[in-house]
């Protein structure tokens, strides 16, 4: 019998706050390397190239992460299938049900392996034999979920109990149930009857679907209005908005999986960590004889079992037993490790008082290449801009504005109100408020320039676009 073809989903929404300051609004974990050289996104993807029966994977993310996701999947040498561009977060069910309705349009009834984008897996051949298993149940119409076998009682993760037992290893599922307190976790455990929930599946697209229609046809019919009233900018399909927030926000689970009389369980001990906190990262990272995790310029005394993350200065640690410490350019979060789940508290504050490192760093990507804030004050700012090679911003104009252009390294084409301008390193140019002006490098290597801005108003919005090769609307520069 034909098997059929596998598909990974990527689920590569959310906003990571428990990471913060490492991971903002703007920049979430799933896009950051955490504790390799690639991505938590790249890290996904290249352990797929181990499932030869796999195909070229779906990815839906974020409307605002949707250039960072096509590139790192370029620098890794991924081609997605397709990128499925969210309106808005509305959990894990609508997005899995409009990459359902996108796969089985492009495949005869693929099986669709879905993965969110910000899971550590230290045994990728582990993750590779169960998800080989559980296609074999999902042939038979099965809806596969993932549980890990746990090392330990984790407060943090969803369990699922495990019912009768299979011949193919796979697990009927008796019941989910939700974050346990400590005490139950431990329970748990001992009983060995209970797996964490991964948030990982596998089934058929006309399965799964067949289900939304009879459980949740709400979510369904709006996903199949988002997805055929879609529009394709650049490499993107952008889902249309009102359809798309008509939809109810549920999880897969809730929808789905504690519903739906086709659900099993397959085991998995793979090295598994969703990484959804420091005390994760500390609990996975390689650590010294006092068992501290270290990254940057750190100096410890008399530190024991800490995690110490710097990213542009030296910190220097005494006497600390179990605390979190994590440096970034503009901000530092200090905590002991068992209270890193009230993270997500602070950047909530943050958010509710208008702190702008709850939505990003003073790098920003964009598009063609990045800019970061080096000094600001009331009417001047300093910013050392990076355009990637063949890249160029739009043409604009600033109101309030103007601007100071010096090339440090690379080299520059200017167009100032239809005069082309060439800059070389060491080389300037003023721009002046109200005049139509373009930055590119025609070069091949990075173009690095520092940018003065002086003027009565400094904020981004400041901006009429005229022509913009990457399709952004006006308010984004």
């Amino acid at each position: 019998m034909k098997k059929n073809i596998i598909v990974p989903v990527i689920l590569a929404g959310g906003s990571g706050s428990r990471l913060w300051p490492l991971s903002r609004q703007l920049h979430p974990k799933q896009l950051i390397a955490l504790n390799s050289s690639h991505t938590m996104l790249q890290e996904t993807v290249l352990r797929l190239s181990r499932l030869s029966e796999a195909a070229d994977p779906i990815v839906i993310c974020n409307d605002d992460h949707r250039f960072m996701v096509a590139e790192q999947l370029r620098e890794v040498g991924v081609k997605p299938g397709a990128i499925l561009l969210e309106p808005e977060g509305r959990n894990t069910a609508p997005a899995i049900g409009v990459c359902s309705i996108e796969a089985a349009s492009r495949y005869a009834d693929p099986i669709l392996l879905i993965l969110p984008a910000d899971h550590f897996i230290a045994d990728p051949a582990a993750f590779i034999e169960a998800v080989r298993k559980g296609a074999g149940e999902a042939e038979m119409d099965k809806l596969i979920t993932f549980g890990i076998v746990p090392d330990g009682p984790e407060t943090g993760y969803g369990y699922i109990q495990k019912g009768n037992a299979l011949d193919s290893g796979a697990f009927e599922i008796k019941r989910f149930v939700e974050k346990p307190d400590l005490e139950t976790a431990e329970s748990y455990v001992a009983s060995k009857d209970y797996l964490w929930n991964s948030g990982m599946f596998l089934f058929k697209a006309s399965a799964i679907l067949k289900e939304f229609h009879s459980l949740v046809p709400e979510i369904l019919s709006a996903c199949e209005a988002a997805r055929k009233k879609a529009s394709v900018d650049l490499d993107f399909i952008r889902l249309d908005a009102q359809s798309f927030h008509v939809s109810p926000s549920d999880s897969i689970d809730y929808a789905i999986m504690e519903k739906t009389e086709k659900g099993l369980m397959v085991p998995m001990e793979a090295g598994w960590s969703d990484l959804g906190s420091w005390e994760a990262l500390w609990q996975v990272g390689e650590k010294d004889l006092k068992s501290n995790v270290t990254h940057g310029d750190v100096l410890t005394h008399d530190v024991h079992n800490s995690f110490l993350h710097a990213e542009s200065r030296m910190i220097a640690a005494v006497g600390l037993e179990n605390h979190i410490v994590v440096e970034t350019p503009d901000a530092v979060l200090v905590s002991p490790r068992d209270r890193v789940q009230d993270v997500r508290k602070m950047v909530e504050y943050m958010r509710l008082v208008g702190r702008q490192e709850a939505i990003s760093h003073r790098r920003v990507y964009r598009p063609w290449g990045s800019y970061e804030t080096v000094a600001m004050d009331k009417r001047f700012q300093v910013k050392r801009i990076t355009v990637k090679p063949g890249a160029k911003l739009s043409a604009q104009k600033h109101y309030h504005r103007a601007e100071h252009w010096v090339v440090v390294s690379g080299t520059a084409v200017v167009e100032r109100n239809g005069e082309s301008i060439l800059l070389r390193e060491d080389e300037s140019i003023y721009i002046p408020l109200g005049a139509t002006h373009r930055l590119e490098n025609p070069g091949k290597i990075p173009l690095d320039l520092i940018e003065v801005q002086s003027g009565s108003y400094l904020g981004e919005d400041d901006i009429v676009r005229f022509d913009d090769v990457y399709g952004r609307v006006p308010e984004v520069s």
